[in-house]
């Protein structure tokens, strides 16, 4: 085996690019402050047409504060920032004792998301503070274009955390789109007039508001098994909202050494900037994987909403599912539950799965006909050391090409330090993951890049969601990282959009995922001629994303580039029957543009001969959508089809 010194990379510092690049695209560093210098704000100003942060400390009690403001107007009023540890209490009685500026700017590859090649220009800012009692702690800002964010860096000999007082405190006027928190993040979004009117409770960590500054979507990003997972708080009638960890447990921190928590981030701009946006990624560390040739995302036949095990665990079915998705050109089949219980029993695992296993053959099998297998497993199997290496050094010798793991079902800090071994262990291995159950990315995927997408969503299976949540999901859980919703099950009778399959169609463009598990049967792909054509056009990944129309809840309308240079286009709207006009933004020039739209007999494919500017009039039935591709239009040209 491969030394890991060989396949990882060690967390490399921030790299700043050369001086002139940093001089014209981010604000110039600012002379260190006055620590006497007390009862004051001092603002962070990013790269030009960035929002500016206000970091404060109040006069009467010492509090610090953070507000977030776009010209005259505010994203985010004052709002608490600070923490509590055993041995010192950082919310308030600070002094400040000093700050320094630098710029940031790195350039990196995406395996996954909505663009590859990303640029990240930020300024970064550290104010260091101290309490009456010597103790010190530095809140450390960083600026961009698309949004804000913040962090606590600890020394050493401060005990474990207690709690956050972090918030974030909305203006007067903001509305938000918000879901209920829970360990797998898989509730509905819901969309409320006022930030005051949801009820009290707790909220993920990814919601929504439109300000008078813009829009502002928190989250956080670089959370691992230093800290434990965070959400929101919520009263009613309120428009704070109260950083929360997980169960109110201690974050442990080993004795004698420091701390640097996760960020709390707010993207923030017009709603294409925040849909866009890839800060949460920006701020995440560097890549851990030094060879990244064999991670691969694509399409893939995933066939567990066939019928769960009834589906065929079993060499003979899964060789016509690998039939199947051969001929559809998919280069993934997803072996769900069931693979190595023992025939009959799905909670005994077969002792001799290692040596009389049909996976080798099934792989072998794939192979041949350029078709790779993924495998589910259960996240207890990966918990002992020793089974974990057992289980992934033979799914490696396998060739098996990744692992969906599933049920953590938890944000602790014992299970982000699960998180850790087995992302390491995964990239050691050369094996590709989703996580389902799951945390959300907070920038994972940017340090781990074989993490090619997360459940944590109410995805397809779920028989309660709602069509305003499929307009909400483009706005708030995808635009975090890769989410695998699995469009495509034509055949449920549950979905919100069920009217639509067009709409349903639309959904494996719309949501963006590196493994796109395609959960429909072949049955029903191949009662819909133009969807399985379309399906069978999807490319492994994208170049560029762009919001062409939208508003969160109600409707939502995104294209994609391939690499090919086409644009996918797909679109959800909640609500009554409607012709849409959809703005044509992709480039100067003529497109040809196919919509696959919902006709009284089946989907309809429909060709456009449309300048760049202009406005498409689509049709989608209630609750319904569609699914489109562009490309460039020359005389004679009546598809996009390559």
């Amino acid at each position: 085996m491969p030394a890991i010194s060989a396949l990882l990379r060690p967390r490399p510092l921030v790299l700043t690019l050369c001086s002139a690049l940093l001089a014209t695209a981010v604000a110039a560093p600012s002379a260190l402050a006055d620590p006497t210098d007390q009862g004051r704000s001092w603002k962070v100003t990013g790269p030009p047409g960035s929002p500016t942060a206000v970091v404060a400390l109040d006069p009467a009690d010492g509090h610090p504060s953070l507000a977030v403001r776009r010209g005259d107007r505010t994203v985010l009023e004052p709002s608490p920032v600070g923490l509590v540890t055993e041995r010192a209490d950082f919310s308030k009685g600070l002094t400040f004792t000093g700050r320094t500026d630098r710029a940031v700017a790195e350039s990196y590859t995406s395996t996954t998301g909505k663009s590859e090649r990303r640029v990240a220009l930020m300024t970064e800012s550290r104010f260091r503070f101290r309490t009456a009692s010597g103790a010190r702690v530095d809140l450390l800002t960083r600026v961009a274009r698309d949004g804000v964010a913040y962090r606590y860096v600890i020394p050493r000999d401060q005990g474990d955390v207690l709690r956050e007082t972090s918030a974030f405190t909305l203006p007067a006027g903001s509305d938000a789109v918000i879901g209920k928190y829970r360990a797998d993040n898989e509730l509905p979004f819901v969309r409320y007039a006022s930030a005051t009117e949801p009820p009290a409770g707790s909220y993920s960590m990814q919601a929504l508001f439109n300000t008078p500054g813009g829009r502002a979507l928190i989250a956080e990003s670089d959370l691992n098994g230093t800290y434990s997972g965070a959400h929101l708080t919520h009263e009613a009638g309120s428009s704070t909202y109260k950083v929360g960890l997980w169960n109110d447990e201690p974050v442990q921190v080993e004795e004698g050494s420091g701390l640097t928590t996760p960020w709390r981030a707010v993207i923030t701009g017009d709603l294409a900037t925040v849909t866009q946006s890839t800060f949460i990624d920006d701020l995440a560390p560097p890549s851990r994987v030094r060879d990244t040739s064999w991670i691969k995302p694509g399409p893939a036949l995933w066939t567990w909403l066939a019928g769960g095990k009834e589906a065929g665990q079993s060499l003979d079915a899964q060789k016509k599912y690998v039939d199947y998705a051969a001929e559809r050109g998919w280069p993934y089949e997803v072996v769900d539950a069931g693979w190595y219980f023992k025939p009959g029993e799905w909670e005994v695992i077969d002792p001799e799965w290692q040596t009389k296993n049909w996976m080798p053959e099934l792989v072998k099998y794939g192979a041949a006909k350029g078709v790779k297998i993924q495998v589910w497993l259960h996240y207890t199997l990966l918990t002992d050391p020793v089974e974990r290496e057992k289980w992934l050094s033979t799914l490696e010798r396998w060739g098996v090409a990744g692992v969906k793991i599933d049920f953590m079902d938890s944000e602790s800090q014992e299970r982000m330090r699960w998180y850790d071994d087995v992302l390491e262990a995964t990239a050691r291995h050369h094996l590709m993951v989703n996580f389902h159950g799951s945390t959300i990315p907070k920038g994972m995927q940017r340090t781990w890049p074989q993490v090619l997408t997360f459940e944590g969503v109410g995805g397809e299976e779920k028989r309660t969601n709602t069509a305003e949540h499929l307009a909400s999901l483009p706005f708030t859980r995808n635009v975090i990282g890769s989410m695998d919703f699995t469009p495509g099950a034509f055949h449920r009778p549950y979905r919100p959009n069920v009217a639509s399959d067009a709409g349903e169609l639309g959904l494996t463009v719309l949501y963006e995922s590196g493994i796109q598990n395609l959960a429909g049967t072949p049955a029903s792909y191949d009662a819909r001629p133009e969807a399985r054509r379309y399906l069978e056009q999807l490319p492994a990944r994208w170049e560029r994303t762009r919001l062409l129309t939208g508003d969160p809840g109600r409707a939502a309308v995104l294209a994609r580039q391939a690499p090919d240079g086409r644009w996918f286009i797909g679109g959800t709207f909640a609500g009554a029957a409607q012709t849409v006009d959809v703005p044509v933004r992709l480039g100067a020039g003529r497109w040809l543009v196919e919509t696959v739209t919902d006709g009284p007999s089946g989907l309809v494919r429909t060709p456009h001969a449309v300048r760049d500017g202009d406005d498409l009039a689509v049709p989608v039935v209630a609750d319904g959508g569609f699914a489109a591709v562009a490309c460039r239009w020359h005389p004679g040209r009546t598809t996009c089809e390559s």
